[in-house]
């Protein structure tokens, strides 16, 4: 169940990107606003993360996945019925705060049920290897899709997988059979939260369409940051049962794992979306053959996934974190170098995309053992969601920051910034995660 949700939510997050020249046709999306079919989703996901985190622990993990994924696939089954491009952002929208119910509900099931170290880490890493390989599988089922039954089944395709996925639920997971009191909801922490990350993020999607001194970046960027601070100051002075406990961040393994996650995020989760377009405008590769084209940078991922569990048992999560990020820099170094020199397919992202893939699937298992590890059950979601509203926002900053980039200095400077994040992450990890982890 766990792997299910993972591979939906991420799945959902690669396949929309070969059909977006598509869309843009069909629905009449200007080119400046064409990226908030990405953006509205990773808006909403990267906002509600932390609340779904708390919402798992409050209310158990079979009821959050059964409301998370049924309004996921409805709002997917909405989002491919629409006709208008206002209501297609409104279903992307749902469908991200949906992915927030889900998404935490699948890393604590594994952090509770194997509560081993190795097998924890095993299971991380099958984990990661299945949203690999829904990140892998994206482009090429989108491409297929697009091309050849309409950029709406990219929406449809996953609606059976959600249906089965709640029908199982009941019978599969475990019901919430703690007889305490239920702690209550932090209702300003919530709010202030998710309102300020939300803004934060909208405010960093805005200069592709504005520029970045606009009032319409400034106002909710320092609307959001004021937010996040009195959270913070909600969390430690007056809240009685916060939304997020600061003490969680006296545990190193969790503040450095999540500090190098979200500089890894900043500089990878944009790569499926940037690497499509450049297939489909530079190369102008028509959607299926620039999915295809990604489909050995997703084996990779696959792969480096897969190889991530035994790693982290052998060497270390630290040392792990360390080499996989190392390799991930040299992979998005060497495509930049290949689109900087306007080189042929295999140079410019085969090579270079395979080397990247494998590097940075590899390093989420590591980052994830060490950032999640050593917690109470009723902590578990907590961690998860932190780590995973770390992972999404840094995400969402990444592919805005990224793909403004993109569109002023070109490709290549986009991709020599993804190496940069990623040898900052390398250079992180032996000093932020403590040895053992």
């Amino acid at each position: 169940m766990a792997c299910s949700g993972s591979f939906v939510v991420i799945l959902d997050a690669t396949i929309v990107s070969v059909a977006l020249p598509a869309i843009r046709a069909d629905l009449g999306f200007a080119p400046s606003s064409l990226s908030w079919v990405v953006n509205a989703y990773t808006l909403a996901f990267a906002g509600f993360l932390l609340l779904g985190g708390r919402l798992c622990d409050l209310f158990g993990q079979r009821r959050m996945f059964v409301v998370g994924m049924s309004l996921f696939t409805l709002a997917r089954l909405a989002a491919g019925l629409t006709g208008t491009a206002e209501l297609l952002l409104a279903t992307r929208a749902v469908q991200g705060l949906g992915a927030a119910l889900l998404m935490p509900v699948t890393l604590s099931l594994l952090n509770t049920t194997f509560t081993e170290p190795a097998r924890r880490a095993r299971a991380l890493g099958t984990w990661s290897a299945i949203g690999a390989l829904g990140a892998a599988s994206g482009p090429v089922i989108g491409g297929l899709l697009t091309q050849w039954a309409g950029w709406r089944w990219v929406f449809f395709i996953t609606v059976p997988v959600g249906v089965l996925a709640v029908l199982a639920a009941g019978p599969v997971l475990p019901s919430r059979r703690d007889v305490r009191p239920r702690p209550r909801l932090d209702v300003v922490g919530a709010t202030t939260a998710t309102a300020g990350l939300a803004a934060v993020v909208y405010a960093a999607m805005r200069p592709a369409d504005t520029g970045w001194t606009d009032p319409a970046v400034l106002l909710p960027l320092v609307v959001g940051l004021a937010l996040l601070v009195v959270f913070v100051v909600h969390q430690a002075r007056w809240a009685r049962e916060p939304l997020l406990p600061l003490g969680i961040f006296r545990l190193r393994q969790v503040t450095g794992g999540n500090v190098v996650m979200f500089v890894l995020g900043l500089g990878f989760f944009a790569s499926p979306v940037l690497l499509s377009l450049y297939l489909q405008d530079v190369h102008h590769y028509s959607p299926l053959r620039a999915g295809l084209a990604y489909l050995p940078v997703g084996v990779a991922m696959f792969a480096g996934a897969q190889s991530a569990g035994p790693l982290s048992i052998r060497i270390g999560a630290r040392r792990a974190a360390l080499l996989c990020c190392a390799l991930g820099a040299v992979g998005f170094a060497g495509v930049a170098a290949g689109t900087g020199l306007h080189a042929s397919y295999p140079v410019s992202v085969l090579i270079p995309g395979a080397v990247f893939g494998f590097g940075t699937a590899a390093a989420f298992t590591p980052i994830t053992v060490a950032a999640t590890g050593g917690l109470p059950p009723d902590r578990s979601g907590l961690a998860a969601g932190l780590l995973n509203t770390v992972r999404q926002t840094s995400g969402a900053l990444g592919l805005a920051v990224l793909s403004t980039l993109a569109l002023a200095s070109g490709y290549t400077a986009a991709f020599a910034v993804s190496a940069g994040c990623l040898a900052v992450a390398a250079a992180a990890a032996p000093l932020l995660i403590p040895r053992g982890s």
